[in-house]
């Protein structure tokens, strides 16, 4: 890499922490080892070369070599690594989020109809916020998981509405609480024939977009009510890393069987994907659960974060 190429990717990776993960010109200077002005001098670079636009025009080397290492090792058939030395979790969420729906917009500026199949999830919804709005009606945005919890409230994640009204096409939600009360209940739900009509149209989708979530104390599941304390103990002892829609995927990437399987009533995953699956993930707490979603193929696509992307190679 050439002197003036080393200065823009530097450049590139102070423009990312300013303007998407929001750090300070301080804050800069120390996780990139450079003063105060030479931070300051970075960003100025930036804007002045054109890498800053509504996304950074110029990508990090390191994480351009990560992406297509992860492509390599995994048979991804994309995938987008954004820059996360030392920068807070909020900030690397956003910064996903930013890359996540460069990769989304991909999609939806399409003029031919979509059917975009869509799971739950804050960084998913984080990405759909930073959507620019379409007008493609023609679109269609399908419901992946039942947004209801055993109390009857909903989760404020149900990010397909959110999809479908940046698109004003058409939603369809799944309906049906995530896990029903019993296996005989979640039979009522899955076959109704408004169920049967959105699982056969997600079916039928050209991209899906899914959140890869980590099982332990406080995860989203846990904490918007889907699952108990005691239920993520029993799962945590079956060494479960991941969980994609309600299902359990263990360390080596294969489903884990759990007491919750017979009255789950999101759509099927199946390993080793064929179709276009794309996951959004990162941050530390999540590195078991990319890794294990890896392992299994349960992603044909991932949007993470470099060091995020360092762990699964150094794992795999």
């Amino acid at each position: 890499m050439s002197k003036h190429d080393k200065k823009l990717d530097q450049a590139a990776r102070a423009a990312w922490m300013y303007y998407i993960a929001g750090e300070t010109q301080h804050d800069i200077a120390d996780k990139l080892g450079v003063s105060r002005q030479v931070a300051q001098r970075l960003v100025a670079l930036a804007a002045e070369q054109g890498l800053v636009s509504v996304t950074i025009a110029h990508p990090v080397a390191d994480c351009m070599t990560l992406a297509r290492q992860l492509r390599e090792r995994f048979e991804l058939r994309e995938c987008q690594v954004v820059p996360s030395s030392g920068v807070e979790s909020s900030g690397l969420q956003q910064m996903i989020a930013v890359a996540g729906a460069e990769i989304m917009a991909q999609t939806l500026k399409l003029d031919t109809p979509q059917i975009v199949a869509v799971g739950s999830g804050r960084t998913l919804r984080a990405t759909i916020e930073e959507l620019p709005a379409f007008d493609r009606p023609q679109h269609s945005c399908v419901s992946l998981i039942g947004a209801i919890a055993s109390d009857g409230s909903c989760t404020r994640y149900d990010v397909p509405l959110w999809m479908a009204e940046k698109t004003q096409g058409r939603y369809f939600i799944l309906p049906a609480p995530l896990y029903a009360d019993s296996a005989a209940d979640r039979d009522l739900w899955c076959n109704h024939r408004i169920y049967r009509t959105v699982t056969e149209k997600a079916a039928q989708a050209d991209v899906m977009f899914v959140g890869i979530g980590q099982v332990a104390p406080g995860c989203p599941l846990n904490a918007d009510g889907f699952i108990s304390d005691a239920q993520v103990s029993r799962l945590e002892s079956q060494r479960v890393a991941a969980e994609m829609l309600g299902h359990f995927i263990g360390e080596d990437g294969q489903r884990v069987a759990s007491e919750l399987d017979e009255r789950l009533t999101s759509v099927r995953l199946t390993a080793h994907t064929t179709r276009r699956v794309i996951g959004f993930a990162g941050g530390r707490d999540k590195h078991r659960a990319i890794v294990a979603a890896l392992k299994g193929r349960w992603v044909s696509g991932l949007i993470t974060d470099e060091e995020s992307a360092r762990f699964a190679l150094a794992s795999a």
